[in-house]
């Protein structure tokens, strides 16, 4: 077992404005079956604002995770943003634009990404490994603004995303230990959500499924299957069983799919994500630190007690986060 990471902040970056699910630009002109799948998801509205970037958001996340971690740019060793999905521009590099905006110049720095709601693990990964290879790399900064790439927000029949930043500062001990993590990916899904833009004006771009019914069966069961065997290898691997899991933090998607997980593993996820999925819809990657954020925020997990994080993507990729809280340790928490 490789040697556990911590994080030592994460930090929540949201808008103040607010747009209600009901007045999502071109709702209007969606099927009366597609609105109605928009009512029963679970999500009340999101923050959303189109003056701010995803490389704002991530930027406003960051600078916010250093701020709270009390760190100066100049001593993050490593800088790693998770990539949006859709990017301002071509051929240049908001990995480097955030390391100038931070100051951050001593960082080694890259992007990674891909992998849809699941990004966040590589990244965790890729510090994980930073810090084992680098005895003098101390702390690792992870961040990602989440955007929507289509003006509607909606994705039949699965979610509406929102506009949030999140960052983490990874460093080798600290308030909440990442004692473990596991992906697993199937590339025959690459292609199953996508965007055409190319000769499109952004107003026409939507997010459409190339094959619905595979998503909603076939995805499905192979979503439950993967889900359980990670949990179960997760658990196996680590000597614990499902009662030495405190609290179970899932990415946001809709009530259903809380309800699908809780079925498929026999668990019950915290009612943190579903009020965090009716104040803020779906931000990808984001998801499952502002579960974590919230959850400790409100007091719900204490010294001792152990979490497991779980996300799943439609590209399809499925990933599982176990952390630990430290003893006595002290954190910040926005």
């Amino acid at each position: 077992m490789p040697s556990a990471t911590a994080f030592t902040t994460v930090a929540c970056y949201q808008p103040d404005g607010v747009l209600t699910v009901a007045d999502l630009p071109g709702l209007a002109r969606l099927g009366e079956a597609e609105r109605e799948t928009v009512t029963q998801l679970g999500i009340d509205e999101v923050r959303a604002d189109d003056s701010l970037s995803a490389f704002d958001l991530a930027a406003g996340a960051a600078s916010r995770a250093l701020a709270e971690s009390g760190l100066a740019a100049d001593r993050i060793g490593a800088l790693i943003l998770i990539d949006s999905r859709a990017p301002e521009t071509l051929m240049t590099s908001s990995a480097t634009r955030l390391q100038a905006h931070l100051g951050a110049e001593r960082a080694v720095t890259f992007s990674v990404g891909g992998l849809g709601c699941v990004s966040l693990t590589p990244a965790l990964l890729a510090a994980r490994g930073l810090l084992a290879a680098d005895q003098d790399l101390e702390h690792v900064l992870v961040a990602h603004g989440s955007k929507p790439p289509t003006p509607l927000r909606y994705r039949h029949p699965v979610t509406v995303s929102g506009d949030g930043g999140a960052a983490a500062v990874i460093s080798r001990s600290g308030p909440v230990r990442i004692l473990d993590i596991v992906q697993e990916t199937n590339g025959r899904y690459w292609d199953l959500f996508h965007v055409d833009f190319r000769d499109l004006p952004t107003a026409r771009w939507r997010e459409e499924c190339r094959d619905l019914p595979g998503y909603s069966f076939q995805l499905a069961m192979e979503t439950r299957n993967r889900l359980r065997g990670l949990y179960q290898g997760l658990l196996e691997r680590n000597g614990l069983t499902p009662a030495d899991i405190s609290r179970h933090l899932s990415h946001n998607l809709s009530e259903g799919a809380f309800r699908f997980t809780e079925e498929a593993l026999d668990i019950k996820i915290s009612s943190t994500c579903s009020d965090n999925l009716r104040r803020y819809g779906h931000l990808g990657p984001n998801d499952v630190l502002l579960n974590l954020h919230t959850e400790l925020e409100r007091g719900g997990l204490h010294d001792g007690q152990r979490a497991v994080l779980l996300s799943a993507s439609p590209v399809a990729a499925w990933s599982l986060l176990l952390v630990e809280i430290g003893d006595g340790a002290a954190t910040h928490y926005l």
